[in-house]
């Protein structure tokens, strides 16, 4: 189980093609996917009900060059199938997805961007190396009496009594 505060993102090859019909889900994806809903598509969407996610790629309007994540190898087939899902309460950090098809990735996948609207914020950690006293106790006699026999009658002092500085040794 996550922190709730946290965004999260899931990205992926999901080979589910989610549609451009949204109706009755329009909390998990927008209207502008590609194609039609197919069983893993189904799956992807009940997923993402079920753990308050949305399908970022199927929000935004793009012409279907920048929608298609995969294209067939003869390049006639051109489907929206990977996917980057988001938290449902961080949906307004999103700005846009969108594919990148000139990214030379050395597959017949496209690249997938999403451009998030992020505001950091300071944790503020307490971190006081001092170690805090409680000196209200000393004012008791009680106390008083336990310190003055616990300390010794004399504390020997850590300087050198014979070093009254830095003496440097010349050669001539």
């Amino acid at each position: 189980e996550l922190p709730k505060h946290d965004i999260k993102i899931i990205t992926g090859d999901f080979n589910a093609k989610t549609g451009n019909d949204s109706m009755g889900m329009q909390e998990i994806m927008g209207k502008h996917g590609m194609g039609n809903r197919n069983n893993n598509g189904e799956r992807l969407v009940s997923f993402c009900d079920f753990n308050n996610l949305i399908i970022t790629g199927t929000i935004f309007p793009h012409r279907d060059i920048h929608k298609a994540t995969w294209k067939s190898p003869d390049g006639r087939t051109k489907n929206q199938i990977d996917h980057i899902l988001i938290s449902r309460r961080h949906r307004i950090t999103v700005l846009d997805t969108k594919v990148l098809r000139g990214a030379d990735v050395a597959s017949d996948h496209y690249l997938g961007r999403t451009k998030l609207r992020g505001k950091l914020k300071k944790i503020n950690t307490v971190h006081n190396p001092r170690r805090k006293y409680d000196t209200i106790q000393l004012n008791q006699e009680a106390t008083k009496k336990k310190i003055l026999i616990n300390t010794p009658k004399q504390i020997p002092s850590t300087r050198n009594k014979h070093s009254r500085g830095r003496k440097r040794n010349r050669r001539n």
